[in-house]
């Protein structure tokens, strides 16, 4: 494994930051404590909240983990489109008895506070989706100590983000639950993005630093097949979603296996941008109609989705999900690390061992 991953971890296993309350400090800790690398979602939240979750992820765990950020947005959606779509969502706010809420909320998500953070109390590993951060932040960061990934969903992003200089490249398949990381959201590239192994093998080839692969990874056998493509480790989002741990209601959980859902789709009915998703009313009923105006929509919709979820209606919430979604496992999260270590292991020809890189060690939690 490489040097900047593998001081971080016993098992090439990293939790996906999964925003929105999944990724809670208990999870982090879980997956970091039984070897893998656990994550913090600091998406929608504010600086001060993050650094209040990394303090009590702190007292869980002395085992590293990282944070993730999601860069500015630029404004680029019609604003007669989001008012549009406010409109069609006029029925659902009627419906729940809320109101919708502001698309004006804000663009950068309080980037530059967390980023603050992040440099003055560093944590062992930052990664960023939506975009490449400036080299000027990578190089701050590493200079703090602190291991950097940025998501692509292209290889030509791949570049980017080596170019840019960051220690590793998520290598992010269309497979993935949530939020596709793409650098430039246009629409016209809707659906159009590559399976997880071809973009691994293809980025694999084209770039110098560490491949982190992420898409629909549920088993070990998957991971042993992302890493012989060419990554050096696995980022599973949907697998720990499950887990007692994990921050998602129990009605989202149970939706992961309930035939109800039986599968997904990539849709902008949540957020105006793509993300993969159980298929549910709201999906089917607004999806086609929802514009490329992130996080405009994400503000818009997002009293409606509180309202389904406090009424445990699973058909209005955005229940992100890979399409590996039937395979979750509701084990506890250190439980589920080391069976897929086993699994990881037996595929490779070495059951009953632990699957070590040369330079994993403990280390602190930073």
């Amino acid at each position: 494994m490489s040097s900047a991953l593998a001081d971080l971890v016993v098992h090439p296993i990293v939790q996906a930051p999964m925003a929105g309350g999944v990724a809670v400090p208990e999870l982090a800790a879980a997956v970091s404590e039984a070897g893998g690398l656990g994550f913090l979602a600091a998406g929608y939240k504010t600086a001060d909240g993050m650094y209040r979750e990394i303090k009590r992820l702190r007292g869980l765990t002395s085992r590293p983990f990282g944070v993730n950020l999601f860069l500015p947005q630029p404004a680029h959606a019609e604003p007669g489109a989001v008012e549009l779509y406010a409109q069609q969502l006029a029925g659902e706010a009627a419906w729940y008895e809320t109101e919708p809420g502001d698309p004006d909320g804000g663009r950068d998500d309080g980037y530059d506070a967390k980023l603050a953070v992040l440099l003055d109390d560093p944590v062992a590993a930052v990664s960023f989706h939506f975009g490449v951060p400036d080299p000027e932040v990578l190089t701050a960061l590493r200079r703090a100590g602190t291991v950097t990934l940025v998501t692509a969903t292209t290889v030509e992003e791949a570049r980017a983000v080596e170019r840019a200089g960051a220690d590793a490249v998520i290598a992010q398949g269309i497979e993935a639950g949530g939020h596709q990381g793409t650098h430039r959201d246009l629409a016209e590239n809707d659906g159009t993005g590559l399976g997880l192994l071809s973009l691994v093998t293809q980025t694999a080839q084209a770039v110098e630093i560490p491949v982190v692969a992420a898409g629909g990874i549920m088993r070990g056998a998957q991971i042993a097949a992302a890493l012989a493509a060419g990554a050096t480790a696995a980022q599973l989002g949907t697998a720990f979603l499950a887990t007692p741990e994990s921050g998602a209601p129990e009605i989202y959980k149970r939706a992961l296996t309930d035939p109800v859902f039986p599968r997904t789709e990539l849709t902008r009915a949540f957020s105006g941008r793509p993300a993969r998703a159980l298929t549910n009313r709201f999906l089917r009923e607004h999806g086609p109609y929802a514009p490329a105006a992130y996080p405009d929509v994400h503000h818009l919709t997002t009293p409606l989705r509180g309202a389904a979820t406090a009424a445990g209606d699973a058909q209005g919430m955005s229940l992100w999900a890979g399409q590996g979604h039937r395979l979750a496992r509701p084990l506890p999260a250190a439980e589920l690390v080391r069976t897929l270590a086993a699994e990881l292991n037996l595929v490779r020809g070495e059951s009953g061992r632990q699957y070590r890189p040369v330079r994993a060690q403990g280390g602190d939690a930073r």
